[in-house]
């Protein structure tokens, strides 16, 4: 076990302990019989990890209940991602993975969503980091300007993920900042052996389980005064303390808790070898940012539908009017939520960061998150009382959905970024406060 740190909070607050993040999943692997931290799966194409995607339900459905009542990170699940090859999909083929679009990614979020929520949610989180280092293309990147050593690092970062089963996660959000990266009060410097980082974070899903943690901070402003946002992937380890926050409605299994930062990581750990890209990539191509969670809380909506549809028939209820029609508004929803989602995939995959493929990806996180409220809702309503008390699938579902409308960018943001849009003016620059 790792020494313990003692950390003192800001403002008089009490000192609390806590342990460096990282290597939770490793130890699970390492005690569990006949897995090693090693053995990693290999999947040849996107198809399979669809396929293999969907074979999981069952297993993660069963263990889904119990991860949520104890509020602890689904370990288990993790070494089945691995195992199965799933964690990396983003990879490249040149790189030994299976070469996974924006669209395959979609399609597997849905399936693992149906199975845990709350797993789907964390895998999300580190499908939206390798997916947006093996999916943004080298031309673009050289026209941005990037240095060459930042290819080299990319590579290195994607092939620990097929090679070694290594994972990461996004520590992005602040309190009282929220996702709005340019707000952020995590601070960065140069120092001779690369960057000083000192900061926290709040939502940190995976938190002490990942093996690095893509990490927003603020440098120098930019001559204009604007923030100069930077990116960095920091190992986890010293410096890297996890503060056990997540006790939450919804969601309960992803272990989003508080991580603080103290720590100098290498000059290569900057993503794409330039200071100041971090919101400039979020206005031109949102779907990491945006989009990923839409897929997830589409596959939330589906279990609902499905567990309601499972709730009924075991009552024999379905013969009631009002309980047939409340299933078939919801089916249609998930449908069209699933279309929408489907659809900003699509362009993302054949157009990225054009405009109408971003007005996609905000609309799909907007349906996504309001249809997967709205239906579990109704389908709570339509398997009654009884599918309230807690253990049913169907009251954790309702409490997991809930969340989706909140995750950034929230329904609201999204309704008025496509407002402003819709109205002819500049969804980044006209709202009433940055996006970013």
């Amino acid at each position: 076990m790792p020494e313990q740190v003692e950390i003192t909070r800001a403002q008089g607050n009490p000192t609390w302990t806590a342990e460096p993040a990282g290597n939770g999943i490793d130890a699970a692997l390492n005690a569990a019989s006949g897995i090693k931290t090693g053995d990693v799966g290999v999947l040849t194409s996107p198809a399979e990890a669809v396929a293999v995607a969907t074979q999981l339900i069952p297993e993660f459905a069963q263990r889904a209940a119990d991860y949520d009542r104890d509020g602890v990170f689904p370990v288990e699940d993790f070494i089945r991602l691995r195992q199965v090859g799933l964690l990396g999909l983003m990879v490249p083929t040149r790189l030994g993975g299976p070469g996974a679009g924006f669209a395959d990614y979609a399609a597997v979020a849905m399936e693992l969503a149906r199975g845990n929520p709350s797993t789907a949610l964390v895998f999300n989180m580190h499908a939206s980091v390798t997916g947006a280092l093996a999916r943004t293309s080298d031309e673009l990147a050289q026209a941005m300007g990037v240095p060459e050593s930042f290819f080299a690092a990319r590579d290195r970062i994607l092939r620990a993920v097929v090679e070694e089963g290594a994972w990461y996660a996004v520590a992005m959000s602040e309190r009282r900042a929220g996702s709005r990266l340019s707000q952020s009060t995590t601070r960065y410097h140069r120092t001779e052996y690369g960057f000083r980082i000192r900061g926290s974070k709040t939502f940190v899903s995976g938190a002490g389980h990942a093996h690095g943690y893509l990490v927003t901070a603020c440098g120098e402003p930019w001559p204009d005064g604007t923030a100069r946002v930077s990116q960095f992937l920091v190992p986890a380890g010293p410096g890297v303390v996890v503060e056990p926050t997540w006790d939450s409605l919804g969601m309960r299994a992803t272990g989003s808790h508080d991580v603080h930062f103290d720590v100098e990581v290498p000059a290569d750990a900057l993503i794409g070898g330039m200071e100041g890209l971090a919101v400039l990539l979020a206005q031109a191509m949102p779907q990491w940012m945006v989009a990923s969670y839409a897929a997830v809380y589409v596959g939330v909506a589906q279990a609902a539908l499905d567990a309601a549809v499972t709730h009924v028939g075991e009552r024999s209820t379905g013969h009631l009017p009002a309980v047939r029609a409340r299933i078939g508004r919801a089916d249609a929803a998930v449908a069209a939520a699933r279309m929408s989602v489907l659809e900003a995939a699509r362009r993302v995959d054949t157009a990225p960061g054009e405009p109408e493929t971003n007005r996609w990806v905000w609309r799909a996180k907007l349906l996504a998150g309001d249809t997967a409220m709205q239906v579990a809702a109704s389908m709570l309503e339509a398997a009654g009382a009884a599918a309230t008390r807690r253990g049913n699938t169907l009251e954790r579902l309702y409490r997991d959905a809930r969340c989706g409308a909140l995750q950034p960018a929230t329904s609201d943001v999204c309704a008025d970024w496509l407002g402003v849009a819709a109205l002819g003016g500049d969804p980044e620059a006209d709202g009433v406060a940055a996006r970013w």
